[in-house]
């Protein structure tokens, strides 16, 4: 931007997104600290502070308290000057988030809804979101778009699913949604949205392992700050991965792939109860039975973690539906049985649990657009 020969529209436009970037990098800012930081004139930065303040982007609200002198103005940027939507499509239902230019979550929705390649399905599925923008009185023109998640492989372009065995959803396409969503639409793999919402929360992670455990299992690599994809799509699919060639059968046609072992539904199956309820009695009575299920479940998870480890060196976050319900006493059983054959030690501060649970995927599709909307602003 600092080329020579910036014209006069460039460099205002460049000390604008200056000024904006930096009230949103911290939170809570005054004038002088924004003269001081930046080093602008004080004309300047009251120019560019009036103009984003008129544009709807900032607020001055409170004082800051006194250290001897006039009181300074609080600035902030307007969190929800644009909202952003994601949703988590699934097999029997998807689930509905709207975050605010941090992307903190400001709402969710789960609505049942069984997955069907149809017109109808679609339909239904806009007519849901619309309710929900309309009950939450959101302005459609703060809205800066819809970010879907959904299982399955997705094209390079992201205009359709290539691979959807699970829901059936193979050709799902972009048009399905933005045809009937007066808003623009994205669509990704939801092992992917989850990654993105763990690097947003954990900027200073440069690589980082994601076991995304939902209904069904997921994963994504995270490498050089980005998402990790390939050439075909497909890096990062945890849950084929084979433990054991005479191991259950998995959805794909094969045997023995960790989806058999570390999902959300291998632990529904294993324990013949709902989710819920088997953690509610596992914590409230330690029944041996339902102990030795879920210390199972722990060692296949640490299995894979161990070996996944020596591929990608790198901090290994839990996220996903049944992050929630682990518990610090899980977390250090996990570590231990990752430690207890590996070559290299995992320190405790390498495996983290995610916080956002069964929304995570929505939660993290939702930031593309604020992504997109912040670029611009703050680049």
């Amino acid at each position: 931007m600092k080329e020579k020969g910036m014209t006069t529209i460039n460099l205002k436009k460049f000390n604008r997104n200056k000024v904006y970037q930096y009230i949103y990098q911290q939170k809570e800012t005054s004038k002088l600290q924004i003269v001081r930081d930046l080093q602008m004139g004080l004309s300047t930065v009251s120019q560019n502070l009036n103009e984003l303040e008129q544009d709807g982007l900032i607020c001055r609200n409170g004082y800051f308290e006194s250290t001897g002198g006039r009181k300074a103005q609080i600035i902030r940027i307007v969190e929800d000057f644009r909202i952003s939507l994601g949703l988590g499509i699934l097999k029997d239902m998807f689930h509905i988030v709207a975050v605010n230019l941090y992307g903190e979550v400001m709402a969710t929705e789960t609505i049942e809804l069984p997955y069907v390649n149809s017109d109808t399905y679609y339909t239904s599925l806009a007519e849901n979101v619309e309710t929900f923008i309309l009950n939450r009185q959101y302005e459609p023109e703060k809205i800066e778009g819809i970010s879907i998640a959904t299982q399955g492989i997705i094209s390079p372009d992201g205009t359709a699913v290539i691979y959807g065995d699970i829901m059936g959803n193979t050709q799902m396409k972009l048009s399905d949604f933005s045809s009937r969503l007066p808003y623009s639409c994205h669509l990704e793999h939801d092992s992917k949205s989850a990654a993105d919402l763990e690097l947003w929360n954990h900027p200073q992670f440069d690589s980082a392992l994601i076991f995304l455990l939902n209904p069904n299992l997921g994963g994504a690599i995270i490498t050089n700050h980005k998402v990790h994809q390939g050439k075909h799509m497909h890096s990062g699919l945890f849950e084929h991965i084979c433990i054991d060639p005479n191991g259950p059968d998995c959805y794909c046609g094969h045997r023995g792939c960790l989806e058999t072992y570390c999902s959300a539904n291998a632990l529904k199956a294993a324990a013949g109860m709902p989710i819920k309820d088997f953690f509610k009695i596992l914590h409230t009575t330690q029944t041996p039975t339902l102990l030795r299920i879920w210390r199972d479940y722990l060692d296949h998870l640490a299995f894979a973690i161990r070996n996944l480890n020596l591929v990608i060196d790198s901090p290994v976050i839990i996220s996903g539906y049944l992050a929630p319900y682990f518990r610090n006493a899980d977390m250090q059983y996990l570590l231990e049985k990752i430690n207890e054959q590996s070559l290299f030690h995992m320190e405790e501060d390498q495996l983290l649990v995610g916080n956002h649970g069964q929304y995570t995927p929505a939660i993290g599709a939702a930031l593309y657009y604020l992504k997109e909307f912040l670029s611009p602003v703050i680049s």
